[in-house]
């Protein structure tokens, strides 16, 4: 039975992905009883059943082959699920029952468990004349809004899910709002937000031209290219959006130019999509791959590369056929074009492994020659499997010979290509791989640098007193395996440390052999100047990057690195190593003591006859107060069933400790669709949201928050050290002060929440 290289691997393992009954009984009883179900099912398509899930298998074991979350945790399941992880929808009309038709599409998208992507470049800018109406149009940052408050909607009826992106082109007339519109640290969290930077925008940047805002072929204000560059870039130093996609090149690049255009792309920004397009996931685990590590001979087994390529992409075709899809036109389109994305992980432990530091011009090049290795076998087995079953229904092979990344492989695999078409429109792809890396033993994430060499997380017992837990990185607990206590050599460099264009190198040096694009995060200080942030950006465009994303901590979403600042000087380690990071969680809910004390408060909402009476007891930790369990109480019948249900909800997040405060953001975001209210001056959406309110003030008054919105006050068992800053955002998952940002989007180092998952 396999072992698992880490504990956090096996929670993460029995929390997100294990198959149990409904009752929480596991089903798979090992992490091989997951591989054989995912092998079986991948494998049921095949006519040679039997066969194809033994090489399935072997694929899988040993966290070689990684498929995407919703592969792991779906398959074979027999539920009716999506095994697609993000979605882009429809093209959405500039008309008020259009764009809500495209409102429940998304909804019915959301509640599968896929997250979506959405331009809105389509609807007509504000103040715009609505004919027919005699009214102004609200223009598309309104109906943004709207969008948010249905992804927080179904949030809060069920489980976490995937995140929103939302583009806009660079030359649209609310384009200045668009950029702006995060600065409020309350407006479109459900949403990342990318600029859709066209060729021409760029050039008129260059040359400090004028830019036309236009929409429906009017122009409505005329701007100085280079202030809105400047704007752009401003935003995005001061509070880490927008993003930046250069769609023109993404267009340019891709295979399908001749039957699509794309214009958003999923939530993280690895996969650009036409509209009803969906990204189908894996990667490959480099790490898993270096033979003789930390050796003369440390080298990458190529041959086994490029066959665990060739099966992987056998696999990831076969969900196509295997998998569900919210929505009709979704299905559709995934049968035409067979688009998958394969990617890799571990790519920085792999370049350590081999002696190469992450963000050298070797390590660049090393990665280019892995990249070029995978597209090439990768293209070659999508060929082959043309031939036995047959090319994607949109295959031109005139047209598709043209494609930039096809003329970029080996004569041998273009030669297959035009012998036998293609099966797969597009292959290669580099996802977030947050949650599936530390499954996988804590490997380095996607192409992202190593986070942090180690930190110690601290699990609260059910008797108060913390135990500590050290989390390595794959490739450093390899070292020590093979070394002992010897220092680590100088190749290991971690997020913190690494210069802002190294990122840029890398990320540059994977992109001609990805045909979709990469999901990264580009890590600055928060000291960089700002025109030398800009220079990451500039460098990115002049280096053929389809984008760029930047992680600066700043006020509104904080800083996110939580490793401590304090450098251990441990025998045998060296400081860089012995980073950590103070995280809390609790494996067993606390017991109950006899007493406790609490307060109840009254509510009354104006449209029930009857008060609410909410009692909230607290206990004691260390000295500190923290809420413990939530009582409501009422006259009125009518709310019993959701007041218990709610009530003993609440209660068993307090009871697993941590930052709990999230409890009362989600409370509060509740908006009822018949109205809310106003108490004592202020609105209140719903009685949901006036429950969440007096939890709020709650901790407020015994000292567990700062104050309405604010974090933690004084609770030292669910704070982090934070490179000298302020704690980041508190995970949604497991209340922790771990999130971080990594390939384009906020996880959590504690249990692996992801945004985008």
């Amino acid at each position: 039975m396999t072992r698992f290289a880490a504990p956090i691997a096996e929670q993460i393992w029995d929390m997100k992905y294990r198959l149990k009954q409904a009752d929480g009984t596991p089903i798979d009883q090992s992490v091989e009883d997951t591989w054989r179900r995912i092998a079986r099912a991948l494998a049921g398509v095949e006519q040679d059943k039997a066969g194809w899930e033994e090489r399935f298998y072997a694929a899988l074991e040993d966290f070689k082959y990684l498929p995407a979350g919703r592969i792991v945790a779906g398959a074979g399941t027999g539920r009716s699920v999506t095994l697609f992880n993000c979605f882009v929808m429809g093209t959405i009309p500039d008309s008020m029952g259009g764009i809500f038709d495209n409102l429940k599409e998304a909804a019915l998208t959301m509640q599968q468990g896929g997250g979506i992507g959405y331009d809105f470049s389509t609807i007509r800018p504000k103040g715009a004349e609505v004919h027919g109406v005699a009214a102004d149009a609200s223009g598309p940052l309104s109906f943004m809004d709207v969008w948010d408050a249905m992804c927080r909607t179904i949030m809060s009826a069920g489980s976490r899910r995937g995140a929103m992106m939302a583009t806009l082109r660079c030359d649209h007339p609310d384009i200045e709002a668009f950029i702006a519109a995060k600065s409020d640290p309350a407006r479109l969290r459900m949403f990342n937000v990318s600029v859709l930077v066209t060729d021409a925008f760029m050039e008129a940047v260059e040359k400090d031209g004028p830019w036309d805002l236009t929409f429906g072929g009017k122009v409505y204000h005329t701007v100085q290219a280079r202030d809105l560059w400047n704007r752009i870039m401003r935003s995005t130093y001061d509070y880490a959006e927008p993003g930046v996609i250069f769609i023109d090149r993404i267009n340019a690049e891709n295979n399908l130019n001749y039957v699509e255009t794309i214009a958003a792309t999923n939530p993280c920004g690895e996969q650009p999509l036409p509209p009803y397009g969906a990204c189908l996931l894996g990667s490959i685990n480099l790490a898993r791959l270096v033979v003789h590590p930390f050796t003369e001979a440390a080298a990458m087994d190529v041959a086994a590369l490029k066959e665990l390529v060739a099966t992987s992409v056998r696999m990831m075709d076969n969900v196509v056929d295997a998998s569900r899809f919210p929505l009709e036109a979704q299905a559709r389109e995934a049968q035409a074009k067979r688009r998958i994305g394969l990617g890799v992980t571990g790519l920085a432990d792999a370049l350590a492994m081999v002696g190469l530091r992450y963000g050298s011009q070797e390590a660049a090049i090393w990665t280019e020659t892995w990249m070029q290795t995978i597209a090439n076998a990768a293209y070659r087995a999508s060929a082959l499997l043309a031939k036995k079953k047959g090319a994607f229904p949109l295959y031109d092979k005139a047209a598709y010979a043209r494609a930039p990344m096809v003329q970029r492989l080996s004569p041998e695999v273009r030669k297959l290509i035009a012998e036998h078409g293609l099966r797969n429109a597009l292959l290669t792809s580099i996802a977030p791989t947050g949650t599936i890396s530390l499954f996988a033993g804590n490997v380095s994430s996607g192409i992202e640098p190593i986070f942090a060499n180690s930190y110690t997380r601290k699990v609260l017992q059910p008797d108060g007193t913390r135990t500590e837990e050290e989390v390595v990185d794959y490739a450093v607990k390899a070292w020590r395996d093979l070394k002992g206590d010897a220092p680590l050599p100088g190749q290991f460099v971690t997020a913190q440390t690494l210069a802002p264009l190294d990122h840029v190198r890398m990320q540059a040096a994977a992109q001609p052999w990805i045909d979709s694009s990469i999901s990264k995060t580009i890590n600055v200080p928060a000291d960089i100047s700002f025109e030398d942030f800009k220079d990451v950006y500039a460098e990115a465009y002049r280096t053929g990057c389809k984008g760029c994303t930047t992680y600066r901590p700043n006020d509104v979403t904080g800083s996110v690195l939580s490793v401590s600042e304090t450098e251990e000087k441990t025998e045998g380690r060296g400081a860089a190593e012995a980073a950590s990071g103070e995280v809390v969680y609790m494996s067993e809910p606390l017991d109950r003591p006899a007493a406790l004390e609490g307060h109840t408060y009254k509510v009354k909402w104006p449209d029930s006859e009857h008060a609410l009476y909410i009692t909230i007891n607290d206990i004691i930790l260390a000295g500190h107060r923290r809420p413990f369990e939530v009582f409501i109480n009422s006259k009125n019948m009518e709310h019993f069933a959701w007041t218990v249900a709610l009530t003993r909800m609440i209660s068993a997040v307090f009871r697993r400790g941590g930052d709990v405060s999230f409890v009362v953001e989600e409370l509060k975001a509740v908006f009822d669709p018949r109205g809310g209210a106003w108490m004592n001056g202020k609105y209140v959406p719903s009685i949901l949201a006036a429950i969440g309110g007096v939890i709020e003030r709650h901790m407020i008054a015994i000292g567990f928050l700062e104050g309405e919105g604010m974090g933690l006050k004084s609770d030292p068992q669910a704070q982090v050290v934070n490179l000298g800053h302020k704690p980041g955002p508190a995970c949604p998952n497991c209340g922790q002060f771990d999130m971080r940002m990594a390939e384009g989007c906020l996880t959590c180092n504690s249990c692996g929440y992801s945004k985008c998952s």
